[in-house]
């Protein structure tokens, strides 16, 4: 009786091998992205480099939702804009992009394109943009960053005509985490001062980002 007991003890511990066995392994967590202030291990010092800026590590590899609250102006009535940003590189060399906006406003669907040209070494990067509610114009930025792992650009447009009216656009960008960038947008009418156009935030739909 005892060698009949023993035997089916032993079966049971091999079929629950066999089992554990053909279990798949457990999926493992997305790792969220990183900032790229690499880890120094001690605090930062005033002597310390800040890295230059990498465009495909930060903008490449995900879509990016927003939602904008705008005010009338000649670009369009005022309301609520929500769309998506998708960046994508022109070649391979880390200097030329396009990024392209489907967005929903006031006035309905449209489209925005951009042509990006970014000089690492020199911290300057131009774009043109193509709104396809009838406008273009180009913009150049000096590209910043503290120790702390912000950046920032400060793009400024050249004078563009629309509807009548001679228009300039500024964007300051704020990119405040590896998927968070939020940009203070401000419009100047006929040469008059720079007024506020809305403070929207861009988020990127990875793995792993909250």
């Amino acid at each position: 009786m005892k060698a009949v007991s023993a035997c089916v003890a032993g079966a049971i511990l091999a079929a629950a091998a066999t089992i554990f066995a053909q279990q798949p392994p457990a999926p493992t967590a997305p790792q969220a992205p990183k900032g790229q202030m690499p880890e120094l291990g001690r605090p930062t010092q005033t002597t310390d480099t800040v890295p230059l800026f990498n465009f495909d590590e930060y903008f490449l590899g995900g879509k990016w939702t927003f939602e904008w609250l705008v005010p009338e102006s000649p670009l369009g009535p005022a309301g609520t804009i929500t769309g998506t940003t998708s960046y994508t590189a022109s070649g391979s060399d880390g200097k030329f992009y396009q990024a392209r906006t489907e967005a929903t406003g006031p006035s309905g669907k449209f489209t925005i394109t951009e042509r990006i040209a970014y000089q690492k070494e020199n911290k300057t990067i131009t774009r043109y943009v193509s709104d396809s509610r009838g406008y273009s114009y180009l913009q150049t930025a000096v590209v910043g960053g503290d120790l702390g792992g912000f950046y920032n650009m400060y793009f400024e447009s050249e004078p563009f005509t629309f509807k009548g009216k001679s228009i300039r656009i500024r964007d300051a960008y704020r990119l405040v985490s590896p998927v968070n960038y939020r940009v203070a947008t401000t419009i100047a009418i006929d040469g008059g001062r720079f007024t506020n156009y809305g403070n929207p935030w861009w988020q990127k739909d990875v793995a792993g980002a909250k």
